[in-house]
């Protein structure tokens, strides 16, 4: 195994510029990683289109070994994530930054917060925030002694939803961000899912001898499907949407061909975002979505059943802290394996299977955040607005399936957020803004992923070639409309959970990798009192390294050393 990084190469690398490449165009497109990854997914969507029975046969097979063989390494995984967060934030590392010294923050936090929340999972809280909680109403998890339709069952209901949809998933992203953004901004290496991998193998082996290479494609394969995934089940929820406006009652199959037709147009809107570039696409999709969220939070907590809201808010928060610990280690070594398979597994795997999306791009507008400030803001904020999200929409739900109206069984699960609204005044209106929502999530997601891609597959740089960004954009509307055709919601779920399934390692690898950065930090270096500036390790003088030219593949061989002008990995 390599040395990794030296003091003096940590100390070194702190003074030191991230700056993008003097190369433009398709010249800073990595080709390797590109071909081999669109390669890959073209021939899945391609088989998928022509042998359509046969890859969903293979898929099914695959996800059932997947689910019976490796569930555990999920269920570990995901609560191991949250302990090393937690260890992060509250440790000795907390204040290092994730910038050189001196590095102003480069979005206000309300950006930053709603534009982390927006990419991470908008169409998802859409989706499933009526429809978990009253499913899980209806038919309680194997692991809770409850009646179906009673207090005790909603009570589990939503601290199960809590579970799916807090701080687990919010810590997998977080570990997979705070890795990035530490191996970009305060090491100066490049912002690719393989570059922290430098501080265990060594810069020359991750960049020079393509070791890292691997990495950055099941990456951007595991992004593709992820995304995917979440573009198609928003599809689904404004096809739902649009059925039920125009024929007036819900269909219990909607069909795919609405939803691809949805998929397609959108996606035109996701070029148009994409070409806009990060600060007048993204951001301003993520700032509206913030506000139309916010007013459809406020109209159903008034119209609704606000005093049955208001008393879920603690019952349900309290739950789900008394009974995460039993949560988070439920395996199927005593039953239950089917209900684990289609909703923990499931979740955590689709989480897994967003890191490289979620986690570059909240590293990508991270910069100048402590390790601290970062892991409570990626962990806490979103946990917390879930929670919000959850207590009004699915507490609205469960106050109806309660009062005998079957929530649960109206329609396809994309129509359970409708069917609440249905129950409540201005019911076209509230149904419009849902559909204006989930569009704008598919739209912003999309941009994002878009973005992220192309930074994975152009050697890390943080403003990628326009049209790498805009073909990465089509694509991941085609294999969310080629999935709906295989096989509907299933397919989605299926091919997210084996395009996961590998990445589990890879995140065990960056928690490593990270560890191994952070004891090498000056900043850490101190036995009593507070953290020193880096300035006082190295003398009370900011240090500022020599210029040194790069070789051809990014810049020099020494491991820790920022990649120059013209090449950085």
């Amino acid at each position: 195994m390599s040395r990794g990084l030296s003091d003096d190469d940590i100390e070194s690398a702190l003074g030191d510029a991230v700056d993008e490449p003097a190369r433009t165009g398709w010249a800073t497109v990595d080709k390797t990683v590109f071909g081999v990854s669109a390669g890959i997914i073209l021939v899945v969507c391609l088989c998928g289109v022509f042998f359509t029975e046969a890859v969903g046969a293979g898929a099914s097979a695959a996800l059932g070994w997947v689910t019976s063989n490796l569930g555990w390494l999920f269920i570990l995984g995901a609560t191991g994530f949250v302990v090393f967060a937690l260890v992060l934030a509250f440790g000795r590392y907390g204040s290092i930054p994730l910038s050189r010294e001196g590095q102003k923050t480069e979005f206000s936090t309300l950006s930053w917060v709603s534009m982390m929340f927006s990419a991470g999972m908008g169409i998802g809280l859409m989706f499933y925030g009526v429809f978990e909680p009253v499913t899980h109403l209806a038919s309680p998890p194997p692991f809770v002694d409850a009646e179906p339709n009673s207090p005790e069952a909603a009570n589990a209901a939503m601290a199960y939803t809590f579970f799916h949809w807090g701080l687990h998933p919010w810590a997998i992203y977080a570990v997979v961000g705070l890795a990035l953004a530490y191996s970009t901004y305060r090491m100066g290496r490049g912002n690719l899912m393989s570059s922290p991998f430098q501080a265990i193998f060594g810069r020359d082996r991750i960049v020079n001898k393509g070791w890292g290479k691997p990495i950055d494609i099941l990456a951007i394969i595991c992004t593709k499907f992820g995304s995917a995934t979440s573009l198609g089940l928003g599809a689904l929820q404004i096809a739902a949407g649009f059925s039920l406006l125009t024929t007036g009652e819900f269909a219990d199959d909607p069909g795919t061909a609405l939803p691809i037709i949805i998929i397609c147009v959108l996606t035109v809107g996701v070029v148009f975002s994409a070409a806009s570039g990060l600060a007048k696409g993204i951001k301003w999709l993520s700032n509206t979505n913030m506000v139309l969220s916010a007013v459809l939070v406020v109209f159903v907590f008034v119209v609704g059943p606000t005093v049955f809201i208001l008393n879920l808010l603690p019952s349900a928060v309290g739950a789900y802290l008394a009974d995460l610990v039993p949560m988070s280690f439920h395996s199927a070594v005593f039953g239950g394996s089917d209900w684990l398979a289609s909703w923990t597994i499931f979740y955590w795997a689709w989480w897994i299977s967003w890191t490289p999306f979620v986690g570059t791009f909240i590293a990508r507008i991270s910069r100048g955040r402590t390790i601290r400030e970062f892991v409570l803001g990626v962990l806490l904020v979103p946990t917390a607005v879930s929670i919000l999200w959850f207590v009004v929409f699915g507490g609205a739900g469960l106050h109806l399936q309660l009062g005998g109206i079957d929530i649960a069984g109206t329609g396809s699960e994309a129509a359970g957020f409708f069917a609440a609204l249905q129950q409540y005044p201005f019911f076209i209106g509230s149904a419009l803004v849902v559909m204006v929502l989930t569009a704008v999530f598919f739209v912003s997601g999309a941009d994002a992923g878009a973005l992220v891609l192309g930074t994975l597959s152009s050697r890390g740089r943080k403003e990628p070639w326009k049209p790498l960004v805009i073909f990465w954009a089509v694509l991941t509307g085609a294999v969310a409309a080629v999935l709906l055709f295989v096989g509907g919601l299933g397919a989605l779920q299926t091919f997210t959970i084996l395009a996961a399934t590998p990445f589990v390692l890879i995140i065990i690898g960056l928690c490593v990798s990270l560890y191994v950065d952070l004891r090498r930090d000056p900043l850490r270096k101190r036995t009593v009192g507070p953290v020193r500036t880096s300035s006082e390790v190295l003398g009370m003088v900011p240090f500022t390294r020599p210029a040194t030219d790069g070789d051809d593949d990014g810049g020099p061989a020494d491991a820790a050393s920022p990649a120059t002008d013209d090449n950085r990995h």
